[in-house]
């Protein structure tokens, strides 16, 4: 899915979205290393299990500092290039037309000194999920800002059409000292809506637009 998001190549007056570059591996762990360095994918690496079934495996999440330490992860997985975004993602409920956005805190930036004093693979909390709302955090506006609207009002109709879902969210990240470039670094379709305000008005919403026109008279 995170594919079709690269193949977009979206860019417009509001920003560029992309996909930070990745690398499914689905065997043999030895081969890591020589497989990273053949993409040429930068260290560090967020590795991420291929196992998308909602189970605590599912969310487990890796970071890899150093070359030597790659086979050491667990196959099959995507390795992601982690790109720096002051601690915060966007997670973006799409439900039909409707968008909603909300922060969460996330994995903080990683400088050049602590890449090269760190060595090894380090298991990271589950990120983004309800109890690391940022939403009230007093954080720096450049950090805090959502993503424009209509940036996202193109991305989610042109996922729409390429993905055929009308139920999905998306995991978006701001490169840290940028202010319009932004990575979908993460793909769910018909995610957990719980989580999302006021998701009963906007799901009912969303149920009622598919009912046909006749069925909607009958009802008044």
């Amino acid at each position: 899915m995170l594919q079709a998001v690269a193949d977009l190549n979206l860019s417009d007056s509001y920003g560029k979205v992309g996909v930070p570059r990745q690398l499914v591996i689905k065997r043999d762990a030895s081969s890591i290393p020589d497989a990273v360095t053949k993409a040429g994918l930068t260290l560090p690496l967020v590795a991420k299990p291929l196992v998308a079934d909602g189970s605590a495996k599912s969310h487990e999440l890796s970071l890899a500092y150093d070359q030597n330490s790659l086979q050491k992860l667990e196959p099959p997985l995507v390795l992601q290039e982690f790109v720096n975004h002051g601690g915060v993602l966007f997670k973006v409920y799409i439900v039909g037309e409707a968008i909603k956005v909300l922060r969460r805190f996330s994995l903080p930036d990683v400088s050049k000194r602590e890449l090269s004093k760190n060595a090894g693979v380090y298991r990271v909390p589950r990120v983004s999920c309800a109890a690391a709302s940022a939403d009230d955090a007093d954080l720096d506006p450049g950090i805090a800002e959502l993503p424009p609207l209509p940036l996202l009002e193109r991305l989610a109709k042109e996922l729409r059409r390429r993905l055929g879902l009308r139920l999905f969210n998306l995991d978006i990240i701001r490169e840290h000292g940028s202010c319009n470039h932004f990575y979908v670094i993460d793909i769910n379709y018909f995610p957990g809506y719980g989580k999302m305000p006021e998701y009963e008005h906007i799901f009912t919403d969303f149920l009622l637009s598919l009912v046909p026109g006749r069925y909607k008279k009958r009802s008044c």
